[in-house]
């Protein structure tokens, strides 16, 4: 199957935290459908190398599957990097971006049948965000649903408010934020000191088979993940899925 190429302006950019930026793209009413499903990425080719490793660059949609509607994406700025250098100095709205896909297979099952748990650092919560906003429109599944969330510090944090805001209405839904460079605990329920793997480690001590553990981040995040899971926990291979992000 060819590759299908779009070409949609920026429409819409906002600072998230000191080092992320959201960008909307919104494409042209006569242009082919992206049809996409929550937690799959797009693939961007940008005026920045001749070649193409040098230009292309993947970025999960924070956006829920609605089309016809924007898509959303969160950046983390890169000093020094290529890509972010040129996404947050020289795209403004209006600059045309040209991309590819959706792609990827780090999606929901269509049957839950499993409580899951999400775990996240910095702007791997793209997908989750995606995923939970789906659910949320589209019907909860009648399992638990517990969001695990590492940044460095409070203002760090992405999407907060509305994760807090679908814990409010949703029962079957949790949110934590850890944050590992703070001085005192903080005194909000959903928060603690320290980092996501104290979390779940704490939580889900006791090996349960109606779980399914979902990863996204930094490589050095989902390797001790994924090996505290597995090895030193105890939990089963096909309980624990992943996306790195580099």
């Amino acid at each position: 199957m060819p590759t299908t190429w779009y070409t949609a302006p920026v429409t819409r950019i906002e600072s998230a935290s000191p080092r992320v930026r959201r960008i909307w793209l919104e494409l042209p009413a006569d242009a082919p459908v992206f049809d996409f499903q929550a937690g799959q990425f797009l693939t961007m080719d940008l005026p920045i190398g001749e070649k193409r490793l040098q230009r292309w660059r993947s970025y999960s949609i924070a956006s829920r599957p609605q089309p016809g509607q924007p898509i959303e994406l969160c950046i983390v700025h890169m000093p020094g990097g290529l890509a972010t250098e040129y996404l947050f100095h020289q795209v403004e709205v209006g600059t045309l971006i040209k991309f590819k896909g959706p792609d990827g297979a780090f999606v929901l099952p269509q049957r839950i049948d499993q409580d899951l748990v999400m775990i996240c650092t910095g702007t791997g919560v793209a997908p989750f965000r995606s995923m939970l906003f789906d659910l949320d429109h589209r019907g909860w599944p009648d399992r638990d649903i517990h969001l695990i969330y590492g940044s460095r510090t409070r203002e760090d944090l992405l999407y907060a408010d509305e994760f807090l805001d679908l814990a409010a209405r949703q029962p079957r839904f949790r949110y934590t934020a850890t944050l590992s460079r703070i001085e005192n605990d903080p005194s909000e329920p959903w928060m603690m000191k320290g980092y996501v793997h104290q979390a779940y480690k704490e939580e889900y001590a006791h090996v349960r088979p109606d779980l399914k553990f979902l990863l996204c981040g930094w490589t050095n995040m989902i390797d001790s993940a994924v090996e505290n899971l597995l090895i030193e926990m105890g939990y089963a291979r096909d309980q624990v899925v992943y996306e790195l992000y580099g």
